[in-house]
């Protein structure tokens, strides 16, 4: 990973994550009269590529968590050289490659297509669809601070988390508004964390338990 910071107003890096081989560097920006952040993240150049271009801020958190284990970073890998099927990240990485391959689709990282396999019926296949991301926004500190540590959370102060909001929503979903005026979260931070969940997602302006597939 590649990054580039160009702005008359950085003063200096203050924070500096590391997941895996991926690592983000985000630079404090002063400009009057509020203090903002400013990142950009290029993952390739190659002009070829599809491009993922990020412009809202919760859109950062699955990017951060798609390297942040061994496993997804393998997956992802896997999917990038090959189509492969669910079952074969299965296989070969058990259920947490499972898990990588299904939380890569909800954040379209990677694309599908049924192939035909040896059981003599079709099954889906996935590969990278995106190759790069870049972002290239300004955001008030407040709201990247509640993405970055949404990224950043520990996986078991996550799961309680998740485990809220997904009683919250129930089996038929609620309107976001309500689940963040409930939780006490800001609407950043309750965007980010079901980013970050392969359990549910938002439709408009609600949340829904993800299908299992």
């Amino acid at each position: 990973m590649s990054f580039a910071i160009n702005s008359p107003y950085v003063r200096s890096v203050n924070k500096s994550l590391s997941l895996g081989y991926a690592s983000v560097i985000v630079t404090q920006v002063y400009e009057a009269p509020i203090r903002l952040f400013f990142i950009f993240i290029k993952l390739s150049t190659n002009p070829m590529n599809r491009i993922k271009v990020i412009s809202e801020p919760s859109e950062l958190v699955p990017m951060l968590r798609s390297v942040d284990t061994a496993v997804k970073r393998d997956v992802l890998k896997e999917v990038t050289l090959e189509w492969r099927t669910a079952k074969e990240i299965e296989d070969k990485f058990g259920p947490e490659g499972k898990e990588a391959i299904l939380f890569f689709e909800k954040m379209k990282l990677v694309e599908s297509r049924w192939q035909s396999t040896g059981n003599n019926y079709p099954e889906k296949a996935f590969h990278t669809y995106y190759m790069s991301f870049h972002i290239n926004a300004q955001w008030p500190v407040y709201e990247i601070s509640d993405v970055l540590a949404a990224a950043m959370m520990s996986e078991d102060e996550f799961k309680d988390v998740e485990g809220k909001i997904l009683e919250q929503i129930g089996k038929g979903g609620k309107f976001s508004g309500d689940v963040a005026e409930a939780l006490g979260l800001s609407s950043t931070m309750l965007r980010s964390l079901v980013r970050r969940s392969v359990k549910m997602d938002y439709r408009g302006h609600r949340i829904e338990p993800t299908q299992e597939k």
